[in-house]
């Protein structure tokens, strides 16, 4: 358990440090911001291309590993809603937000530092697969139901619109896009440019770790404890052993692939869960806390999760 501490400790010491900086205002919730911005506009989404433009793409799209993790996913939005619904009494939109947290996980800012420290740049390959189409899958799952729900047509294609027009000036759907189109073209990345993209892709994981410990800040925890437990038990729990139970005893993963799938699906919840909830204007004290307690508790999910995984 040391061992595995010592990989995922460090992570989390980063997050705790943005975020006792904040507290201790040495670093401004304007710093934070133009933090985030750097990594979620410049670094990550060079990192992103970066990896995905060299990704042996036969080898690491396959159904099999979609499929276990996206399964998961779905099974955990349900579980939320029918969870928030049958035994907290949540109404329906509030349910949605909910079951929206309990399947969005934080790929990104957690689930890659933690497997590069693990178990090295390579393992991320399987993790990039996942990611790539993550956002865009989630959005929409959760913004069709939430429509839905409000009975109200109309306003689905108007917002389905909407969030495609914002996915498609997202600067993390960009790098992708840009991934793919000069690793399906063959196109060959001048050196010089290479290396300039390595070289900013290297500030995004810990600059992003640090920005989200002054996010994080910024939600208060407050009630809602029970729903909150359940929140970060399906997200840092169920959802992981739904993804682990088709990987292993189904579609029959290779270890890397279902090391990758299990402990990205193990991540607490991300801050888009936030964000999808303060869009609505439902269950954001639920959700917000949940971000901070899962974020939190998966200093141990984390190294459970690393324990049991081949």
């Amino acid at each position: 358990m040391s061992v595995l501490l010592e990989v995922t400790l460090p992570v989390f010491l980063v997050i705790a440090a943005g975020y006792v900086a904040v507290w201790a205002k040495v670093f401004s919730d304007d710093n934070v911001d133009a933090l985030m911005r750097f990594t979620q506009n410049f670094a990550i989404p060079c990192l992103l291309f970066a990896a995905i433009s060299t990704l042996d793409l036969k080898a690491v799209f396959d159904w099999r590993l979609l499929t276990s993790y996206y399964a998961g996913v779905l099974c955990s939005f349900a579980i939320g809603i029918l969870g928030a619904r049958l035994l907290f009494g949540r109404p329906m939109q509030d349910a949605v937000a909910i079951g929206f947290c309990c399947m969005f996980a934080n790929t990104v800012l957690l689930g890659l530092p933690i497997m590069e420290r693990a178990h090295g740049v390579a393992a991320l390959e399987p993790m990039f697969a996942i990611i790539s189409i993550h956002a865009p899958f989630v959005y929409m799952v959760g913004i069709t139901t939430m429509e839905i729900v409000r009975a109200s047509s109309k306003g689905l294609f108007r917002t389905m619109w909407s969030i495609a027009k914002t996915m498609s000036q997202n600067a993390l759907m960009i790098a992708v896009a840009l991934g793919f189109t000069v690793n399906l073209s063959g196109l060959v990345t001048p050196v010089v440019v290479e290396e300039a993209v390595t070289l900013i892709a290297r500030a995004g994981l810990p600059a992003a770790l640090f920005g989200l410990g002054g996010v994080l800040y910024r939600y208060k925890p407050e009630g809602n404890l029970r729903e909150v437990v359940f929140v970060c038990l399906v997200s840092l729990m169920v959802h992981p052993v739904i993804t682990w139970g088709l990987g292993n005893g189904v579609f029959d993963l290779s270890d890397p692939m279902l090391r990758a799938a299990a402990l990205t699906a193990a991540m607490a919840p991300g801050v888009n869960t936030y964000i999808f909830a303060n869009m609505y204007g439902v269950a954001k004290r639920v959700v917000a806390t949940a971000v901070l307690a899962g974020t939190a508790v998966s200093i141990l999910s984390a190294a459970f999760w690393l324990s049991v995984l081949p």
